[in-house]
């Protein structure tokens, strides 16, 4: 598809609670001729303007792409920007999809492959000829799919824009999805003579296929049960005189197979923003208790027996973070958001989730208990 136009950022109020494909049956129509005129504003002043703040009503992280799929119909790929916690909202609103004759609707933006597909940034041009990858294996972590890519006109000076030309192409041939949960570690270079030999672009998505298969060949059914795992409390103050109070589940922190729960589910929650804090930034009583109950009801509504491990929480200075090892992104963000918007005239909360196969977010915990 030749993509004509995307990414209106700005967010405008929405001043309707018309669900979203109903508003979109409405205007349908109108929006494909717009999009079909290739008129890039009458595309902004017909249709993105209008959809871009409706879908973040959906879910903030929410974007577009239109353009024409084929002669008849137009394509429209609902994009997270490769947030991996919003990538559910995007994949849900497109299953409540009804059928529209003139588009095709699509979840995250789509594999394009390797062939004929180039991208351009700041005078330089990036596709799957001009250059290649390597698999950097580190022994002490196995489990990680890290790549190298190397770039032959790389330089300190333009490593932003070839970076951010090569994360883009690598976006194009494997699509958002992929792009942001098949790679670990990712980074770009120029050509050294201590490389290994480089594996073209064109064998990228089988190399990465055959991780993800060994991967969950290895992991398939691992769990662990923490009813009675060891606890460790953890105290310390900073040079403000401010103290940081922690919780952790000192039996996890050791476990051997942490890489079975890849992603990291972060939950912050601000009492500064709801003055519920004291002069040292500990909770007062009242958000102490709904703290307390959302943490608890976030466990059991993503138990360990399905995959999900309750690590600990830290407060310091007006914030509690809560940390739990999930096997799978999708539902864990789902249950965070809607548990997050019962407790949001309580407590001031945001989330996020990311790969970290080896729980390095826990580093600081594990320093301070061995």
């Amino acid at each position: 598809m030749n993509f004509l136009k995307k990414l209106l950022t700005k967010k405008t109020a929405v001043a309707t609670d018309q669900p979203f494909w109903e508003w979109f049956g409405e205007n349908e129509a109108e929006s494909f001729l717009a999009v079909k005129s290739k008129d890039s504003h009458r595309i902004n002043d017909r249709f993105l303007k209008a959809i871009m703040p409706r879908l973040q009503a959906v879910c903030d992280n929410l974007y577009c792409e239109v353009g024409m799929y084929d002669d008849t119909r137009a394509e429209l790929v609902i994009s997270a920007q490769g947030d991996v916690k919003s990538f559910v909202f995007a994949e849900d609103l497109v299953d409540q999809a009804p059928e529209f004759s003139r588009w095709k609707i699509t979840a995250l933006k789509p594999a394009l492959g390797v062939h004929n597909n180039s991208i351009h940034i700041g005078g330089y041009v990036f596709n799957c000829q001009n250059f290649g990858f390597f698999y950097d294996d580190e022994p002490q972590y196995p489990d990680e799919v890290r790549l190298s890519f190397v770039y032959p006109d790389f330089t300190e000076e333009n490593k932003e824009v070839v970076t951010q030309g090569v994360f883009l192409l690598l976006e194009t041939v494997l699509g958002e999805r992929d792009a942001a949960v098949l790679i670990d570690q990712a980074t770009v270079k120029d050509p050294s003579p201590e490389d290994k030999e480089l594996i073209p672009i064109e064998k990228l998505i089988d190399f990465l296929r055959w991780k993800e298969k060994e991967f969950v060949e290895k992991y398939q059914g691992v769990r662990h049960a923490t009813e009675h795992d060891n606890y460790s409390g953890l105290e310390g103050e900073d040079e403000g005189g401010f103290p940081s109070i922690g919780l952790v589940n000192h039996d996890l922190l050791e476990w051997d197979a942490k890489a079975s729960h890849p992603w990291m589910l972060v939950i912050e929650i601000d009492y500064n923003k709801t003055k519920g804090a004291d002069s040292k930034g500990m909770p007062d009583e009242k958000n102490y208790a709904s703290m307390n109950g959302l943490e608890e009801a976030l466990i059991g509504q993503l138990p360990d027996s399905a995959g999900y491990l309750s690590l600990g929480r830290e407060t310091y200075k007006g914030k509690t973070t809560l940390y739990m090892a999930c096997k799978e992104y999708r539902l864990a963000s789902k249950t965070t958001h809607d548990l997050l918007q019962r407790y949001k005239e309580q407590l001031a909360c945001s989330y996020d989730i990311y790969k970290d196969k080896y729980w390095r977010t826990m580093g600081k915990f594990r320093e301070a208990l061995s």
